[in-house]
């Protein structure tokens, strides 16, 4: 009955700050739908009119459930942290150094085991694993994005924001509005939803693959592929007075200085809105001044001014966009002066949506993250929040990384250490994205040999990734600190880590041996495979997963029949690209290719890529594969900060185990820990699930005693 007050007193302190508009964003370029807040407040007034008032009826009904439940359950609560990436190796050799003493103290206590990843083993595939229990045949998550099969363009693979025209009558008057509807992808089940049809609370906190969030008995917080309010993935934006082919990369916006002495003058770009039938793309001027005896520069940005210094962040500031009478569009963002003299550049994170202000919908119930944000401060929203394109592009360098990256680890961990301790029972799911962003950024360091090292430093930041483990680790011994044995805690990573040297472009290797036909007369280069001849085409190479067939009635221009035609070229393929060699020398960048329909079950298999690539360590999907540019080389070296992968053979890259109580089950999957929260709660494992439940030994002198 707590969390119940909570959440209301929560609502009723925070509800009638909101903004003016409540806006849904549409789409990647495509603006926002308007809506008067004036219809929300109404509504959420009688959704909290009569939750007061039913609440007592609610509450008896409530606490005999949960009272049935708690004779059942064997934990007063579980606690999941993930820990993105952490690698089994990595922590043997950091525990054996003494490092990692509170994990160590763990293994020796309770227990510590290698767990399977899925196939592939990429993040959103995995954590909709741990999700759900099930593969990813049955969830339908294999890549980040996939391909619309009717364009064969990108699509995001999890969410899909789409708008509708629909008229609102007010008595005689009607007004045309348009409604934006976000809509979750993956299929499934998760297990905070079984469990809170069963009134076991749950907090799902930046857990990947809640967005948007799901509608559940809990709170959620969503995170990976949560965009920012351009719609993007993460586009930062450079200001400055140098030109943008100097410096400036292709994932980011530019954004000239103009100079007027010590002054200077800028502008944001933000979403596209439509307006009256047209689309307009908003801005936000800025100014501000250079003061070059104090090295500082004061920049203002809408209302606020903030003085910034080289090398330092600002704190979240407001990114307003008007967008018409009483209408505007929030971000929040953090700056960065890169460089004062002789050229003046700032660098501008993502814009983020603003928890305070959602334009979107990234939080359940809808005000949790504005009572998070009132509580605690602005914080990251961005699903990918960490700026590897930035530091990938030259316009901020490693130690700009690293504090932005453990920056975002702070914000998150005040969230976590604020819930473990106010929180008595139920379930809490957590996850740091921090140790797979560094990891993926830093993993040069890891051997002397890695292409990436050519003209960098090798020596500065060579302890980064042992620090990052040590810093998870202590993280975990503060979590220790605030339980006992009445609760299960488990830290957990959905896969492991690998270096990344070598890239692998199969979709040149798929043209050079005639199965992928280009445009008579195309040339190469050409992203999304804009110059691929598809009546003529018989395979292709897509994200960093596998090779789709070109596939009769699947495919808009598919040409492969389905049956022996399909399954003979499977076969084909698999046995020449298991033999691929590097020029000739014996080295095989392929460990071996795996058939979705061999190795995944159930009603979305079609949707998977036809073949799996499991990589060899040190190689990986070139970029140039990832995006269906098809070039002259098969093998591209790697020399980008991104250096370290985990896109390889899923067995290669198991992910780690950690729990306070004894488990007894040698080879424990990330499938497998669905079903065993619901047994710990004393839910039976869902027939649906592929997973099984893990034997922990219950703390003798901990054992929950059944309420009578």
């Amino acid at each position: 009955m707590k969390r119940y007050f909570y959440c209301i007193g929560l609502f009723l302190s925070y509800h009638f700050a909101l903004p003016t508009a409540a806006m849904a964003y549409i789409g990647p370029g495509a603006g926002f739908a308007f809506m008067s807040s004036f219809f929300v407040l109404i509504a959420a007034g009688f959704i909290t009119f009569f939750a007061l008032l039913s609440w007592p009826l609610r509450a008896v009904v409530l606490f005999f459930k949960r009272r049935s439940i708690k004779q059942n359950s064997k934990a007063r609560r579980v606690i999941l942290v993930g820990f993105d990436g952490l690698d089994p190796k990595l922590c043997d050799a950091f525990m054996a150094k003494g490092k990692m003493p509170n994990l160590k103290r763990i293994s020796e206590t309770g227990s510590y085991r290698t767990l399977k990843t899925t196939t592939p083993a990429i993040s959103p595939v995995a954590w909709s694993t741990f999700s759900t229990g099930v593969n990813p045949g049955k969830h339908r998550i294999f890549d980040f994005f996939t391909r619309d099969p009717h364009t064969y363009l990108p699509v995001l693979s999890s969410a899909a924001i789409t708008t509708s025209k629909r008229t609102l009558k007010i008595g005689p008057v009607q007004i045309p509005i348009k409604k934006a509807t976000a809509s979750f992808l993956r299929k499934s089940v998760s297990v905070w939803t079984i469990l809170g049809k069963k009134k076991i609370f749950s907090s799902v906190l930046r857990v990947p693959i809640t967005f948007p969030p799901e509608k559940f008995y809990g709170t959620c917080l969503s995170a990976m592929c949560a965009p920012d309010i351009l719609g993007t993935q993460g586009t930062y934006t450079v200001f400055s007075t140098r030109k943008p082919s100097e410096k400036n990369g292709s994932a980011g916006n530019y954004a000239p200085i103009k100079l007027i002495g010590n002054n200077f003058e800028s502008v944001i770009t933000g979403p596209a809105i439509e307006k009256y039938g047209t689309k307009k793309t908003l801005q936000l001027k800025i100014n501000g001044t250079i003061d070059l005896k104090k090295s500082i520069v004061r920049l203002t940005v809408g209302t606020k001014t903030v003085e910034l210094s080289v090398g330092k962040y600002s704190a979240w500031m407001p990114i307003v966009f008007k967008a018409g009478v009483r209408k505007k569009v929030q971000g929040i963002a953090r700056f960065l002066l890169t460089e004062i003299a002789p050229d003046l550049c700032i660098y501008m994170t993502p814009i983020n949506i603003d928890p305070e202000h959602p334009n979107l919908p990234i939080s359940h119930p809808g005000y949790y993250a504005i009572s998070a944000s009132k509580l605690h401060g602005s914080f990251s929203t961005l699903g990918l929040a960490e700026d590897t394109w930035a530091l990938d592009e030259g316009v901020i360098d490693e130690k700009a990384f690293l504090d932005q990256a453990y920056d975002i680890y702070e914000e998150r961990k005040t969230l976590l250490m604020d819930n473990v301790r106010r929180g008595k029972d139920g379930f809490l799911a957590f996850v740091f994205d921090t140790s797979d962003r560094i990891q993926h950024m830093f993993f040069r360091y890891q051997s002397e040999d890695h292409p990436a090292n050519q003209g960098k430093d090798t020596a500065l930041h060579k302890d980064t990734i042992e620090q990052l483990y040590n810093k998870m680790d202590s993280l975990a011994g503060q979590i220790m600190e605030c339980t006992n044995g009445k609760d299960l805690v488990m830290f957990v990573s959905d896969h492991g880590f690998t270096s990344f040297k070598y890239g692998v472009n199969l979709n040149s290797w798929l043209w050079k041996e005639g199965y992928l036909s280009l445009k008579a007369g195309a040339g190469l280069d050409g992203e999304w495979f804009s110059n691929v001849d598809w009546t003529k085409t018989r395979a292709y190479a897509y994200g960093l997963a596998g090779i789709f067939i070109n596939t009769k009635g699947r495919e808009r221009d598919g040409i492969v029949e389905i049956g022996k035609e399909k399954k003979a070229l499977i076969a084909e393929l698999k046995d020449k690209i298991e033999s691929l060699s590097v020029d000739g020398n014996g080295m095989r960048p392929i460990r071996r290719v795996i058939a979705a329909r061999g190795e995944l079950k159930g009603p979305y298999v079609n949707d998977a890529p036809d073949l799996i690539i499991g990589y060899e360590e040190g190689y990986r999907a070139s970029w140039n594969c990832a995006k269906g540019v098809i070039t002259e080389q098969v093998i591209e070296t790697n020399t980008r900060c991104w250096s370290g992968d985990h896109c390889v053979d899923p067995e290669l890259v198991p992910g780690v185990f950690f729990s306070n109580w004894k488990m007894e089950d040698p080879e424990p999957a990330l499938q497998d820990l669905a079903p065993t929260i619901l047994d710990i709660f004393g839910i039976e494992k869902q027939k649906f699930h592929d997973g099984k439940v893990l034997p922990f030994v219950q703390p003798e002198s901990k054992k929950i005693k059944p309420n009578h």
